[in-house]
């Protein structure tokens, strides 16, 4: 349909599909995710050890773990990159009623480790968080519920998705997990927003977000402790963020050398979610600032090259993931420097994790297949027909 009004290029009849796909995908995204598991694999060398060492694990236990699940995300990825946007979608349909459902069961057969917040399924070999997989399917299924709404005599799809991100956001605050929470609502605003929402009524939701905030503070323990202990002045240096915030002072602009930081030894989630601290320590801000580089680049080529993007559903989902994408990273770092309160969130393709890295697969590389180069013609043939 895009190509009838639109009009189209030429394609290149019978090239064989790995051609094709070299030629259209973004080569420049494609590297820089490679680079990224790439640096956290190296940074997992550095901050597992310890904590492999506690558990009576060898040495490089969490490494080769790491190796292995980023191995089967990366593949998913490039798997997901040959399809097309409409198969694309179908899958992603599918799997967000499996994660959504997952969720809802996350209560009654869920477990917490010992953190708080029940967020897993534990499997013995292996656990499996929801919620990282239930984040690009539900953009990828919201996305194409506001598309269908802009059809003629299309459904409401824009209620829908707000009564399904209502839902979802209500099951992640109750586990709690107040950080997939907030990125599953940023990410719907946006598209929402690109969707062309009213100002005024994104300025209404926000007003409801903060009004769920200060109930959430008066009602849940675990976020007013997160809260306070972020807009306390005084940083206690026993804590998580103390010993974070110490480690990249130290580190200062060359780091204080490869094996030789010590954050690694006191910080329990060194290898997760305050992994850029040990980046920071032992390699200093120039490692900081390549990989903030890195995430940088692969969002805004992404969001520059849907904007030559007609279909409403690939415009929406991919301004979708790449937002999510990219401020799920800023998330990450910000709660290293403080800059934000503890989310518990993970660093998309370096933090370890078997969820997080295959969900993050799942999600560039839908990404990816959005964002591939397609036959549907130049702006200027719009605005040519348009003229005449």
């Amino acid at each position: 349909m895009t190509e009838m009004v639109y009009g189209s290029i030429p394609d290149r009849v019978g090239e064989p599909v790995l051609p094709r796909w070299w030629r259209t995908i973004d080569k420049w995204t494609l590297s820089c995710v490679f680079i990224l598991f790439g640096i956290g694999l190296l940074l997992g060398l550095a901050a597992s050890p310890p904590l492999a060492q506690r558990n009576n694990f060898a040495s490089f236990y969490y490494v080769q773990r790491q190796a292995f699940f980023g191995s089967i995300g990366l593949a998913v990825m490039i798997l997901i990159t040959m399809m097309d946007p409409a198969r694309v979608r179908r899958f992603a349909v599918v799997g967000f009623a499996a994660a959504f459902v997952s969720l809802l069961l996350l209560p009654i057969f869920g477990t917490d480790f010992g953190k708080g917040a029940t967020r897993w399924f534990s499997f013995g070999f292996a656990s499996v968080q929801p919620s990282e997989f239930l984040k690009p399917a539900f953009v990828i299924t919201a996305a194409w519920l506001m598309a269908a709404a802009q059809d003629i005599g299309g459904p409401p799809g824009r209620l829908y998705s707000f009564m399904l991100a209502t839902v979802i956001v209500v099951a992640l605050a109750l586990q709690p997990d107040f950080g997939q929470a907030a990125l599953i609502l940023f990410a719907w605003g946006v598209m929402y927003f690109v969707a062309g929402a009213p100002m005024l009524l994104l300025a209404g939701i926000a007003g409801i977000v903060v009004l769920g905030g200060m109930f959430a503070y008066n009602n849940s323990e675990h976020f007013a402790r997160r809260i306070d202990g972020f807009l306390n002045p005084a940083i206690d240096p026993t804590t998580q963020i103390g010993y974070a915030t110490n480690a990249i002072r130290e580190g200062g602009f060359f780091g204080v050398g490869v094996g030789e930081g010590t954050v690694k030894w006191s910080l329990p989630d060194a290898h997760t979610d305050f992994i850029i601290a040990v980046a920071a320590e032992e390699y200093g801000l120039i490692l900081v600032l390549i990989i903030i580089a890195l995430y940088a680049t692969i969002t805004v080529r992404s969001l520059w090259r849907l904007l030559r993007e007609r279909d409403p559903f690939i415009r929406l989902a991919g301004t979708g993931l790449a937002c999510a994408f990219g401020i799920q990273a800023f998330i990450n770092m910000g709660v290293a420097v403080r800059l934000l309160p503890a989310k518990g969130m993970t660093l998309p393709f370096v933090s370890y994790g078997g969820s997080s890295v295959i969900a993050s697969g799942i999600a560039l590389g839908a990404l990816l297949a959005f964002t591939r180069t397609r036959p549907q013609g130049e702006i200027g043939d719009l605005l040519l027909r348009r003229g005449r």
